[in-house]
């Protein structure tokens, strides 16, 4: 029998900024019991169109069958398995820590080490922001852990090819070449 492996998938949509697109998506990856780690939405640099990146986990014939899937939907313009080529990725993530004055320098001190940046100052507590890949982000959480974490915020991926690198691409692009131009 084979054995089948379970990956991440990182997917790069670009689709028309319409009303429900967003719910559509969702609703075709929900019937089809797709598990998503994340899923992060924004104005891509086209006007009229937003830039969606998916992380997906499964097999290379599950996230073969949600490319598909996705190019099915009208809106959608481009479908992108990122992973197929070299990409980068990043994570934001606000973090809303326990910081006395008497723990303050330690805490200020291990953010450093990550280049946390404090954005937010109260009486007993700081705010952080780290961006990174997934690995340091999730650190960052286990590191202000001890000093006590008060709330977390975090995106999710955002991501894209690197230059000069092309993964394979699945959509209507040449339709819109006009449009986009």
């Amino acid at each position: 029998m084979k054995e089948v492996i379970i990956v991440k998938y990182v997917i790069g949509v670009l689709a028309e900024d319409n009303p429900g697109v967003l719910s559509r998506i969702a609703a075709l990856i929900a019937r089809r019991g797709y598990n998503v780690e994340s899923l992060s939405v924004g104005h891509s640099h086209i006007e009229g169109f937003s830039r969606f990146t998916m992380v997906v986990e499964g097999d290379e014939r599950v996230v073969d069958q949600i490319v598909k899937q996705l190019d099915k939907l009208i809106e959608i313009v481009e479908v992108r398995n990122l992973s197929q080529a070299p990409y980068v990725e990043r994570w934001i993530m606000l973090i809303k820590v326990s910081a006395p004055l008497e723990i303050r320098p330690h805490v200020l001190q291990t953010a450093e080490a990550f280049r946390g940046k404090a954005v937010d100052v109260g009486g007993d507590a700081l705010v952080f922001e780290v961006t990174g890949d997934k690995g340091k982000v999730e650190a960052f959480l286990s590191a202000m852990r001890p000093f006590g974490i008060l709330e977390v915020a975090s995106s999710g991926a955002v991501a894209m090819q690197r230059v000069g690198f092309e993964g394979k691409v699945s959509g209507r692009c040449e339709e819109y070449e006009l449009k986009l131009a």
